[in-house]
């Protein structure tokens, strides 16, 4: 089916909606919105109190969808995530309890508080979109997109995600401090209730899986494609890296590109797409080379992608 001028009007009224009460962060809106639409996860990593589980709740209640919080911790086991089955007596036979993990949009609040193998279960059926328990294959409902978080500061007690499974995610999203003029209108916004409380779905579930198969849709020259592997090789022979960016992280690039010139209107993708998404892809696919001599330091990988994508010639 063609894209039509009322799948473009729709995307545009989920971002508004979700910014009406996002004050002062047009672009993180604009790549959360992008990564629903690419079926993508997103890793958000920032200081607590930013906005990062407002930001996620914003868009849950902007459709009309199933949406679970799950507050990682130290003691939270696989099973409390992804369920469990119990054993019904009077069926004679174990039935499947579902966890938190079936919703439409999940918060993985701290993600990194948890153990490995608790992470482990979240991030496989995030890349399957489907739960193993004893044997039986349980699928995941569409939409399904985990928003999780993390504080980039606090290390004690906490359990990073190895590359590997950094790997899963679409995008990694800083959200940053407000200005001053946009944190005066946060906390008088603010004053009486939580506005998010008080927003209204804009679109349903339905119409968020139709528009994920119209961005499969949205044209990618040959020249557009080449350009972003090219991006993509040149992470792996930086002198400032030792690991690049794997297949994987190759096709989010692109898949990312089609979804941002949707949410831009567009039936066709433009370099401008690629650099545009290319940091927040890609900087948590690379590995840093810590740099040593008199300003011994790690190079922050934005900034790596950033000055590879000055580097590559841009497609006309």
């Amino acid at each position: 089916m063609p894209i039509e001028p009322l799948d473009f009007d729709l995307v545009r009224k989920l971002r508004q909606n979700i910014e009406s009460v996002i004050l002062g962060k047009p672009e993180a809106v604009k790549l959360l919105v992008m990564s629903l639409l690419a079926r993508g996860h997103v890793l958000i990593e920032d200081i607590p109190g930013i906005g990062k589980t407002a930001l996620a709740r914003a868009l849950a209640r902007s459709i009309t969808c199933a949406f679970r919080r799950i507050q990682f911790t130290p003691d939270l086991l696989p099973s409390d995530v992804t369920g469990v089955s119990i054993f019904d007596q009077e069926r004679k036979d174990f039935t499947f309890k579902r966890g938190p993990l079936f919703a439409n949009i999940v918060l993985a609040d701290e993600i990194n508080r948890t153990t490995p193998r608790t992470q482990s279960a979240l991030l496989e059926a995030m890349n399957e979109n489907h739960v193993s328990v004893d044997g039986v294959t349980h699928p995941l409902p569409a939409p399904f997109m985990v928003i999780a978080t993390e504080n980039p500061l606090e290390f004690t007690g906490t359990y990073p995600l190895p590359e590997s499974q950094l790997d899963r995610f679409l995008i990694l999203l800083r959200i940053g401090y407000p200005s001053i003029e946009e944190e005066r209108r946060i906390v008088a916004s603010r004053q009486n209730s939580d506005p998010v409380d008080r927003l209204e779905p804009a679109l349903s579930g339905d119409d968020v899986n139709r528009l994920c198969q119209k961005v499969h849709e949205i044209r990618m020259d040959d020249s557009i494609t080449n350009y972003a592997l090219e991006i993509v090789a040149r992470t792996r022979s930086d002198r400032n890296l030792i690991a690049g960016v794997s297949p994987r992280g190759a096709i989010h690039l692109t898949r990312a590109a089609r979804a941002h010139a949707f949410v831009d209107g567009r039936d066709y993708t433009t370099p401008d797409d690629v650099k545009a998404v290319a940091p927040s892809v890609l900087s948590h696919r690379v590995i840093e080379r810590r740099i040593r001599g008199p300003q011994d330091g790690r190079a922050s990988s934005s900034q790596i992608i950033r000055k590879i994508l000055q580097e590559v010639p841009v497609p006309q």
